[in-house]
């Protein structure tokens, strides 16, 4: 019964105090949640962590109601998670789960939350949850307070990682749940009992793990061991607060066993015989020990705040625009940010542009490209932090995950740019008809995948697998459902390293590098994204145009010249021509030279000019900016 009430207690707490997005709730500050420290140097002078950023869009909430954590066994020490062990500083290596140490809460056992903070967390819950639970080399207990160190309480750290990660900060107090054996702080009145952990009173004592295969439930009128009664109690102990303790343990076992006749008759038991115990559990005296139990804290404000999904204005024409592309702390990033941030100032796209700047610690260190665009940081994943594979392609999905859980944006449609590319023009929704449910990209022919066994292994709607990439325009609301998943997936077709073959991929390399472009088409397609497929927004400098298109996009990734003139970026790799005062690629032909009869071919050729061309333009400016010597 007392069950039940508390659990219709907390219901009625969530509506009269509704929660606002950016803050939760939760009782159960566990002492034992050791990690948030261990993972939570992912961090530089500069701020950069994946925990925070200075466009932060959840931290620093007021919460809209209180929680609880577990209340105390004895007077006032460590609260009930605490019993494991906590290491006296974090481990050396850190950065591996959670954002700094001040973002990760120590909490858990009952939630009160906004429901739109709980679609941000929950995906990440998940994730963060498998983690933590495969990071073994971490399972100990000095690490972890889990008292088996089996890496039982990987959820538990799932949640509080996940909750950082998303930038949720929780209201924590200790006057709503308490664990039966614990003795509750003076006033306190606790709703919830949980009974998680074993306990006693007298010579009679419960734990819920030896009955963990016990068919109590099925064995007609069988209950648990009948606690003490109450006057027994009275007479066990002098002090009033432990003893209220110990009448709070009786209640819970008392109620299970009410609980348990109830079941019982429910299904058809037959009447059980009298006892004494069942005496009890009829009396006004029970009754009277299990009333309805009210919380008395103090009611939060609750504060209506600006939702992150952005809405045009009544006057506004167009939505809300903004560009992202992805990059890595290399001279080899920075020239193509040079020349996509030369292009972008042309194009007469709207709206702003970020950089998602993916580095190590190290490599920022050192770094020397801070201004060449407006820059979200975000700690490098080439090498991935649990299986060390180097994949420097999972950055872009890693990182516009980590821009979206950080950055506070009001752009309804996002346009996703690779670095290797130049813009001719804007590319806006309005023209290529993006819609919520119905992102724009171009068309990735290669992806087989999409096809064959691939796609049926890694998506349950192989039929929805769109092969598409390069330039992505999607709405907000379907970036938010999407990015987890794209990087989920990115993940599981690289760790497939039985279908990485050309004929089942179409990577010419065999080496699973098209992986990241699988994870998108492949969580698009689990979410059932269907894409609006443009082929005259980009086109690969040497490819044939198609006849009337006004292609947006160079995407310069592949080879291509004109006679005896030739570029490919990836000659280009270790050269810092950023950094290098009026350094540029070698110059394409004139196009006046460009005589061809083959009408399809002079357009070919005049497109790889100007592509070169417009790189060696943005150079110039860059070095001229830079106030090079003459």
């Amino acid at each position: 019964m007392a069950a039940a009430i508390a659990g219709a207690v907390v219901a009625a707490l969530l509506l009269l105090y509704p929660a606002r997005a950016s803050a939760a709730a939760a009782v159960g500050r566990g002492g034992g949640c050791t990690l948030c420290s261990r993972w939570s140097a992912a961090t530089t002078s500069t701020g950069r962590r994946w925990g925070s950023s200075t466009a932060s869009a959840r931290l620093g909430s007021p919460a809209a109601l209180p929680a609880s954590s577990a209340a105390r066994r004895t007077s006032y020490p460590p609260t009930a998670a605490s019993a494991s062990a906590t290491p006296s500083r974090s481990p050396p290596s850190a950065a591996t789960h959670a954002p700094a140490t001040e973002f990760c809460d120590k909490v858990g056992g009952i939630l009160a939350m906004h429901i739109d903070d709980l679609r941000a967390l929950a995906p990440l819950w998940l994730s963060k949850t498998e983690e933590v639970r495969q990071d073994k080399s971490h399972w100990s207990t000095n690490i972890t307070g889990d008292i088996y160190g089996m890496g039982w309480i990987s959820e538990m750290y799932g949640y509080s990682f996940g909750a950082a990660e998303v930038g949720l900060r929780h209201k924590i107090n200790d006057d709503i749940m308490i664990y039966p054996g614990y003795t509750p702080r003076p006033g306190i009145e606790p709703l919830i009992l949980h009974y998680g952990l074993p306990f006693k009173v007298g010579n009679w004592s419960f734990s819920k793990l030896e009955h963990h295969e016990d068919g109590i439930i099925y064995d007609c009128n069988r209950l648990f061991p009948p606690p003490p009664f109450p006057r027994e109690v009275e007479m066990m102990e002098s002090d009033p607060n432990i003893k209220r303790g110990l009448f709070l343990s009786i209640e819970c076992i008392n109620t299970l066993n009410e609980g348990l006749l109830l079941h019982h008759a429910s299904v058809g038991c037959p009447k059980p015989q009298w006892s004494k115990y069942l005496s009890f559990l009829k009396s006004r005296r029970f009754s009277e020990l299990t009333k309805p139990k009210y919380w008395k804290g103090q009611q939060v404000d609750s504060i209506v705040t600006m939702q992150h999904v952005a809405v045009s204005k009544a006057n506004s024409e167009y939505p809300k625009i903004h560009t992202l592309f992805s990059t890595e702390c290399s001279s080899y990033f920075d020239w193509q940010t040079v020349g996509l941030m030369h292009s972008f100032r042309l194009s007469g796209q709207p709206g702003n542009i970020t950089r998602l700047l993916s580095c190590t610690d190290e490599g920022l260190k050192n770094y020397k490209g801070h201004d060449l665009a407006p820059t979200h940081y975000v700690p490098s994943m080439s090498q991935h932090p649990l299986t060390g594979d180097w994949y420097p392609a999972i950055n872009k999905p890693a990182a516009v995950l980590h821009w979206l859980n950080h950055v506070q944006t009001d752009a309804e449609f996002l346009v996703i740019l690779d670095a290797d590319m130049i813009m001719r023009g804007p590319i806006t929704p309005w023209e290529y008809g993006a819609k919520r449910g119905h992102p724009v990209s171009t068309p990735y022919e290669y992806l087989i995948g999409c096809d064959n066994i691939l796609a049926k292994i890694h998506t349950r709607n192989p039929s929805a697998c769109d092969k598409v990439g390069g330039v992505i325009i999607m709405h907000i609301d379907d970036l938010r459902r999407f990015a987890l998943l794209w990087l989920h997936k990115s993940e599981e077709v690289r760790a497939d390293k039985a279908h990485y073959a050309t004929n089942i991929t179409g990577d010419i390399y065999n080496s699973g590098w098209i992986s990241e472009m699988y994870g998108y088409s492949f969580a698009a397609a689990e979410i059932n994204l269907r894409h609006i497929i443009r082929r005259d927004i980009m086109i690969y400098p040497g490819y044939v145009p198609l006849p009337g298109a006004k292609y947006r996009v160079f995407h310069y990734g592949l080879r291509f010249g004109v006679g005896n003139w030739s570029f490919d970026k990836a000659d280009w790799r270790n050269a810092d021509v950023v950094n290098t005062c009026w350094t540029k690629f070698p110059e394409p032909p004139d196009p006046a030279t460009i005589m061809k009869q083959d009408l399809d071919a002079r357009e070919r050729d005049l497109l790889s000019i100007e592509c070169g061309r417009a790189l060696n333009k943005a150079l110039y400016l860059h070095h001229k900016r830079r106030n090079c010597p003459g």
